[in-house]
């Protein structure tokens, strides 16, 4: 039997969760401001108002959002949907950044398609998975929902951004998981992407795959899926040493530092080091808001955005680190709960921003401490990104509008 919400306002849905919103929104901000003190002004010193303005913009979408009932949104996605997949293209030809081509800038305004995209490719999936009254078990009927993430993670992948293409495997995942797709169906799928990973040692690989062997002959899929499956597994091992010799220089490091940060200790591992070095000195109680000398000196390398958390640590130690964290995790518990109280497409909807959000919240802070590659993940509300911010509300909005008209 499905229990009824807690708490529902008009216009708002669950007035809790944007509360918790503006709360991290703020704490985010003024960990900005604290990022931009530093004995040598740059940019990051009046990056705090630039996030102010995001942050007053997304309030502005979030009302507008809130407002739209569910059903037109569900229907207006396909066109969402092939909006972003433009903006995606043409990011590629005029777009720039450092070390990608992820923007899109008009005069001072800037803008990240890939944000749109993940956005517009969690309402699709949800429109996909939502309408259906039976859940899809087999492989080969996965082919719309794996074409729809295709698209946009090839476009990202091609910028190249492997942190967000990342994402859009968590959207899939996510979106077939919570759709009801047995949990062997998502294994098999998502089998490659492993051999993939783990093709860089013949003997780790060779291992991963007598167990996949093991695994198909125990449940005995239809014979066409699990010789697709074998092939696209000996495939992808034979691909990863290839595929790694493409990425962009910059990845390479990146993956490499992560194994062993002493690898580049001036280049890509100077991220890690300094994070690690930063956190360590705040101790239990930190050094005080505004007054981390790691930040202060300059030697944290983006410290307004993807090593915020670094940030945290090192000014209000692990007292404030896990208050930080316990915001997001209550958040996030609460975006759960919309999703287990909701049904069909708001359902999904609101299950797929939980497992993006929480995927940026470890990824961000697993990569702050050394516990995942360095990526360029963003943290929810509190690191420093106007489409982010903004896509962001955008995301609190459709889960408040689908928990008021539950």
């Amino acid at each position: 039997m499905r229990r009824e919400p807690a708490y529902r306002l008009q216009g708002v849905g669950d007035p809790l969760l944007l509360a918790g919103g503006l709360l991290l929104a703020g704490l985010g901000i003024a960990m900005i401001w604290s990022a931009g003190q530093v004995d040598l002004p740059s940019l990051v010193t009046g990056a705090w108002r630039r996030q102010l303005a995001w942050l007053a913009l997304s309030l502005i979408a979030f009302v507008l959002v809130t407002r739209v009932p569910m059903r037109w949104l569900e229907w207006a996605t396909p066109w969402i949907y092939a909006f972003s997949i433009v903006l995606l293209v043409a990011v590629l030809v005029v777009g720039g950044g450092p070390n990608t081509r992820s923007w899109l800038r008009f005069g001072g305004f800037s803008l990240q398609p890939a944000e749109l995209a993940k956005l517009a490719t969690i309402l699709l999936l949800a429109r996909m998975l939502g309408s259906r009254k039976e859940p899809q078990r087999g492989l080969f009927e996965l082919w719309r929902p794996v074409l729809a993430v295709a698209v946009p993670f090839l476009l990202v992948m091609a910028q190249p951004d492997l942190g967000s293409a990342l994402i859009f495997v968590v959207i899939l995942v996510s979106a077939l998981f919570w759709g009801g797709t047995p949990l062997f169906t998502i294994f098999m799928l998502v089998s490659p992407a492993v051999s993939l990973i783990l093709g860089f040692s013949a003997t780790v690989w060779g291992v991963w795959f007598v167990v996949l062997v093991v695994a198909l002959y125990w449940r005995r899929p239809f014979m066409a899926e699990a010789v697709v499956v074998a092939l696209s597994n000996l495939a992808a091992g034979a691909l990863a040493v290839p595929l790694w010799n493409r990425l962009a220089p910059y990845q390479q490091r990146r993956l490499l530092v992560f194994l062993d940060p002493d690898v580049d200790p001036r280049g890509a591992g100077w991220h890690l080091i300094q994070s690690k070095v930063a956190i360590g000195s705040g101790g239990v109680s930190g050094q005080g808001f505004g007054q981390g000398p790691q930040k202060r000196l300059a030697f944290l390398p983006e410290q307004h955005t993807d090593f915020i958390f670094s940030v945290v640590g090192e000014e209000l130690g692990l007292i404030g680190a896990l208050v930080f964290l316990a915001l997001l995790a209550w958040f996030l518990h609460r975006v759960l709960r919309v999703a287990a109280e909701t049904e069909g497409y708001g359902s999904l909807v609101a299950f797929c921003f939980f497992a993006v959000w929480f995927a940026h919240l470890v990824i961000n802070v697993g990569m702050t401490v050394g516990l995942m590659p360095v990526t360029g993940l963003p943290l929810p509300f509190i690191s420093y990104g106007g489409s982010f911010l903004l896509t962001t509300f955008v995301g609190v909005a459709l889960v408040c509008r689908a928990a008021f008209e539950t």
